[in-house]
């Protein structure tokens, strides 16, 4: 089990090296959830996304929420606010342009677990303001997976694999936005602390992106 992920490690730390001298981006992700009672939860999250593997920004992603349990640890209803600061390459030189961007979102979570393997599901509804465009609405679906390697369940010091897809529709004329394809590593260092390295491939209407993902969760 330990060589297995070694090599998993390896081949992703590879890639962050070949992703110093390519076109691969490299999303830098901070995720936060505070429990406030068995109820009541808030959640926040940083992402520094950048179109190599780091200094040249594509996106600043601020997103933050008020969640709420319909029932313990599970089947979550969330109202948050999002703000959204994008680089854009002119097509006509190399300079950039700075887009701005805020939302508003519901969204709803409920996990499962068959044996091993972690389930959640995640449906969200946004609505968009982009600077200088008219008014956007989103709807996003989230299936992920997470598999214990070592552990029986997902406690501390636990190595897991972790993948997703996530499907992106507009209520425009244009209805496929994009889709996201994810699969990484990760560990759980302690109840609140765990980390990931992955992968991820990012499929939209006119063409192809792949992104270098680590990512830092924290639960407290």
């Amino acid at each position: 089990m330990k060589k297995t992920f070694i090599g998993l490690l390896i081949g992703l730390c590879t890639t962050f090296g070949m992703a110093q001298s390519s076109n691969i981006g490299n999303w830098l992700l901070y995720f936060g959830n505070k429990k406030i009672d068995n109820r009541w939860n808030w959640h926040h999250e940083v992402q520094y996304r950048n179109y190599d593997a780091i200094g040249d920004l594509e996106q600043l992603l601020l997103r933050t929420g008020m969640g709420y349990n319909l029932s313990e640890n599970n089947n979550n209803l969330l109202l948050g606010y999002g703000f959204i600061k994008s680089q854009n390459y002119t097509p006509e030189s190399d300079g950039k342009i700075t887009v701005n961007e805020h939302r508003i979102y519901q969204q709803f979570i409920t996990r499962q677990s068959f044996g091993r393997v972690k389930v959640q599901h995640r449906y969200r509804f946004e609505q968009r303001w982009v600077e200088d465009q008219d008014f956007k609405m989103r709807f996003r679906y989230f299936l992920a997976f997470n598999i214990p390697l070592n552990k029986p369940d997902m406690t501390e010091k636990a190595f897991y694999l972790s993948s997703y897809n996530e499907i992106f529709i507009n209520h425009e004329n244009t209805v496929f936005d994009r889709n996201r394809l994810y699969g990484g590593i990760g560990y759980k260092l302690n109840n609140y602390f765990r980390f990931e390295l992955g992968y991820m491939n990012q499929f939209l209407n006119n063409n192809n992106r792949d992104q270098l993902n680590m990512a830092t969760f924290f639960s407290f």
